[in-house]
């Protein structure tokens, strides 16, 4: 059996946790591949509101196990937050969540780098959340690193001990002020929750899972666009979030993917810093932002707004090898007249219709066509047959120009606000 992936095709914020958890059922396993809890994956079901940072999206579906891969990143003081909240909703912790031995630990000193960091940076700051997410992945690839198997060992005090004096001596590069005994007690007590999980060797279990016939949906964090190799760099993520993080972040060969699902909004949004070629400063960006909710659900920042970013998607449809996409979002749209769609760019004196190598530095100026909208309420409805004819217009036009199926259209925040464009996908 072959595993399926599903991931962001923008900045991030796509909406991957609702379809993730929409999807859900079909899957014996959820496997989430990289990142850490700078990712917020909103679901919604039953009039509530879930927003998960580090913990696969498929939690809240009985009988299924969810693997915290060795390519994401753990703060064991989130970790704690968020299975605490599940512990008082019944979920099965122990049964469902499993953490790869593999996976790194970010520490309370990851996260005064980062803030050092971001300081020190003043007007150039990338937009870190910082959760100590960059940090950590330094020391993961500088081979330093605590891991979760680490925790187990006897000498686990004396590892995160040295570890935190190579932290402090780097701080005092930085002027910059902490108490780190302020941020100890809560880290050991998540560590105390993290020695209470069920750890694996994640890529064993996954690829003996494959080979029993079970199935498995790879749940990718943030979106293509802050990918460390192939996003707008530096302004980016620190891991890769493409389909090739799934191999390397769960121990997947790549032959073993078959399906991918790219996750995209009918518009398109940015937090932190970074280049925007589609971002409207108008009245017209703040109206989809209040539509929309646009604020962080890890950092509660507004949402950068604008339209929809053609030569972008088509990029991180190429790099991620997409076969099929969701459209979220398209109920923000409803009351728009006009909705505008990027087809090219005006970029350093030329016409272009790709994503260059970067937009950071040089002027790049959206063309635009102007869609027409369908002015409908659509968040009721149910099936594809009930979409106002413009919106499936407006659909058919960007199958066109990203010469890949939507399957899907979300009309809503619920899970049941989510419209199957063919009758099997969500069969």
């Amino acid at each position: 059996m072959a595993v399926d992936v599903l991931l962001g095709l923008q900045w991030g914020d796509e909406g991957k946790g609702k379809i993730v958890d929409v999807l859900t059922p079909k899957y014996d396993i959820i496997a989430r591949f990289q990142g850490g809890p700078n990712a917020g994956h909103t679901l919604e079901f039953e009039g509530i509101k879930h927003v998960l940072h580090t913990i696969p999206s498929g939690i809240f579906h009985n009988g299924v196990k969810n693997v915290v891969g060795n390519g994401v990143v753990i703060d064991p003081v989130i970790l704690k937050v968020e299975i605490d909240k599940l512990l008082k909703m019944g979920v099965d912790i122990k049964a469902q969540l499993l953490i790869s031995k593999k996976a790194h630990i970010i520490l309370p000193t990851h996260k005064l780098l980062d803030k050092a960091s971001e300081i020190a940076k003043g007007k150039h700051k990338i937009g870190s959340t910082l959760k100590g997410i960059g940090p950590t992945y330094m020391d993961k690839t500088g081979r330093n690193g605590i891991r979760v198997g680490d925790v187990f060992a006897p000498n686990f005090k004396e590892t995160y001990a040295t570890l935190v004096e190579k932290h402090h001596n780097i701080l005092k590069n930085y002027d910059f002020d902490y108490n780190l005994s302020e941020l100890e007690d809560a880290f050991f007590e998540g560590i105390e929750t993290l020695k209470g999980l069920t750890p694996i060797d994640s890529e064993h279990y996954l690829n003996q899972a494959m080979k029993a016939g079970k199935k498995i949906l790879a749940e990718g964090a943030q979106g293509s666009l802050l990918d460390v190799d192939f996003g707008t760099y530096p302004f980016v993520t620190s891991s890769n979030t493409i389909t090739a993080g799934t191999c390397t972040g769960l121990g997947i060969a790549p032959n073993k993917i078959d399906r991918i699902i790219g996750i995209f909004k009918a518009y398109c949004t940015r937090v932190g810093s970074g280049p925007f070629p589609t971002e409207d400063f108008t009245e017209t960006g703040a109206k989809i932002r209040e539509i929309g909710h646009e604020f962080g659900a890890t950092t509660g920042r507004e949402r950068r707004c604008g339209w929809i970013d053609i030569p972008a998607l088509k990029y991180a449809i190429m790099i991620n090898g997409v076969t099929e996409l969701s459209m979220m979002k398209g109920d923000v749209l409803d009351t728009f007249e006009t909705i505008k769609v990027c087809t090219h760019y005006m970029h350093g004196g030329e016409k272009i219709d790709f994503f260059p190598y970067s937009i950071n530095d040089t002027e790049t100026t959206p063309v635009y066509e102007e869609i027409q909208g369908w002015n409908t309420d659509t968040t009721k409805l149910d099936s594809s047959e009930a979409l106002p004819e413009n919106l499936i217009a407006y659909v058919k036009y960007l199958e066109n120009l990203l010469e890949t199926p939507i399957t899907i259209v979300s009309v809503g925040p619920d899970r049941s606000q989510t419209i199957a464009m063919n009758a099997d996908v969500l069969a």
